[in-house]
Order: C-alpha cells, then structure tokens, then sequence
C-alpha cells in the first residue's frame, strides 16, 4: 500500500476499485455480476444469430439492431477481466498502456452513434414509409455505420498519447473496475488543461451531438404522428418507437450522469460515482436485448420458435423417434 501513498513517483500500475468497504463479500457480489454478464453475451449473441439467419428480418431496423448488439457485446466482452478479476481473484492492479486503450469510450461513442441511427431509421419509417427500403438501402447503412465507427475511433486515438506525456505521482486508485479518460488524467501531477478540454470536446461532440440529433428526431417523429388523422394509427407509429426510447435512456442516463460526476463532482459523491459506473458498464448491454425482445413481435415470435424447435430436438422422445425410423 506504499506505492498508493506514495505522491513523489511515477506509477508503474493503476490500481482498480470494485466496492469500497464490501471486499469480504466480493465472491458473492461476483455472482450477480457474472450472470449479468452471461445474459448480456448470449441475449446479444442470439439477436445476432437471429437477425443472421432469418431473411424475414433483412431489414434496416434489424440491421441497427444487429449493429447495437454487436457494440454491447463489445462492451461486455472488453470489460469482464478487470471486473471479474477483482471481485472473483482480488487482481486490481492494471499497467498503465492496459489502461490507456480506453475500448470502453469507443465502444460508448459507437453506441450512441448506433442510437442516433435507430433514430433515424424510426423517422423514415414514420414519415416516410413508401420510400423506407429505398432509402435505407444496405451499402447506405454500411457506409452510415463504416462512418460513426471511423469517427469514434479517430477522436479517441490522441487520448492515449497526451496522457503519456504526464508523469504520475498522485494516489493510484481509481474508482471503478475499468479506466476512464476523464479519472486517469486527474492521477497525473502536471497541467491537465489540453486533456480536460479535448476530452470535453469530443464527449460534446459525440455524446452531445448525438443526443441532440436524437432530440430533434423526435420532434420531428411527434410532428408527423400529430398530423396523422387516426388515433390509432398514431400509437401505432408511437409504439414502434418505444423500444428505442427505452435504449436511449439506459444509455445515456448514466453516461451523462458519470461524465458530469467526475468531472464536477465532489468527494461526496464517490459512492454515486461507483453506482453509476456499473450501471454505466452493465445495464445498457443487458436491457437492450430484453427490451427488444419483448417489444418487437417478431423478433419474439422467432427466438420463441428457436426455443421450442430447441427443445422439440433435445427431448428423449423425439431422439428415441429417429432412432426408430433409423
């Protein structure tokens, strides 16, 4: 514990954070963490197979879907080991060029853009839905998503080389399982001015942007319902959009939330910082798989037929069955 105290080094390794105060029950908070992680990965994992092997569902909207699930298996994957390795193996320490990857703000930053594109994809549908296919035309989507994926990679490309510039001789502890741009350049005992507003810019840029494009999509989504004469005919078109509503809140509520915390919190929201974090981390990749499921019929109706065609195969009947035509 030297090397945390210790404010005249350089630091070899930032050490991570699960929960403060609860390390005697770590393996058990394990568990709930682990099978978070599980319905996460194969949620997400059979969206994807779904989507691949349906031709029914060859559409823009499943395609954003896929892409979506695609980023929050990304998400889940790229942050296990260090959550798990914490609460399972007590191994906090990180190098600081591990730590400096920062997978978790490009795969933040292209899920926000797939969200902006969902958006979009629900504006065409409702304003324009005789024209929705030809629009929204595969090689476009490709070169939409080829786009936002380049974009968010370029932009966090720098934050690596203007942190190794600093020297590091603060405590070493950060507040959570994985690293974060906006906590580690506070570690470094050197003006941080460049880091803060190039990190400031590109959340701006990204998350901001995003969310305002997302806003105004919506307003422009009510406008087209409200001049739709049927009432019906509008909760309808209302109603395809909820799903997506619901993945715009789980996203940016707590990346919002966690960037404003740390950036102009104080020491008293520490356990706020932790909470928001695993929220952050976990419930995005989580909830989005469930509330797709449960919203679209016929995503439902095709993981239900899978589940059942499943079961139908594994049942001792039905393998005792082939044995006798065999």
């Amino acid at each position: 514990m030297s090397s945390v105290n210790d404010t005249k080094f350089n630091s070899v390794v930032f050490l991570l954070t699960g929960i403060p105060g609860q390390e005697d029950i770590h393996f058990w908070i394990s568990i709930p963490f682990c099978l978070m992680y599980v319905i996460s990965i194969v949620g997400n994992s059979i969206i994807l197979f779904i989507i691949k092997t349906d031709p029914t569902l060859h559409e823009p909207m499943y395609i954003f879907l896929s892409m979506l699930a695609v980023t929050d298996l990304g998400l889940s994957i790229s942050t296990i080991p260090t959550t798990l390795g914490i609460f399972l193996f007590n191994s906090r320490e990180i190098s600081l060029d591990a730590c400096f990857l920062f997978f978790i703000h490009s795969l933040s930053y292209i899920e926000s853009s797939v969200l902006l594109l969902m958006a979009i994809d629900r504006f065409v549908a409702i304003s324009n839905p005789l024209r929705y296919a030809s629009i929204l035309t595969p090689p476009r989507i490709a070169r939409m998503g080829l786009f936002f994926v380049l974009r968010s990679v370029a932009l966090n490309i720098p934050l690596p080389f203007l942190l190794k510039r600093f020297r590091y001789c603060r405590a070493n502890v950060l507040s959570h399982s994985y690293c974060l741009h906006q906590e580690v350049m506070k570690m470094a005992c050197s003006d941080i001015t460049v880091n803060s507003i190039y990190g400031l810019s590109i959340k701006v840029l990204m998350v901001g942007l995003d969310s305002l494009l997302i806003f105004l999509s919506y307003v422009m989504i009510l406008k087209t319902v409200l001049s739709v004469a049927s009432r019906a005919e509008s909760l309808r078109a209302l109603n395809t959009c909820v799903s997506h509503l619901c993945a715009v809140l789980l996203f940016y509520t707590p990346e919002i939330g966690l960037s404003v915390i740390h950036r102009f919190g104080n020491s008293s929201s520490h356990f706020l910082q932790i909470l928001l974090g695993y929220v952050y981390l976990l419930v995005p990749p989580l909830m989005n798989p469930i509330v797709y499921s449960v919203k679209s019929k016929h995503l439902r109706a095709r993981i239900i037929r899978m589940f059942i065609k499943s079961r139908v195969n594994l049942s001792p009947d039905s393998n005792a069955a082939r044995g006798l035509v065999g």
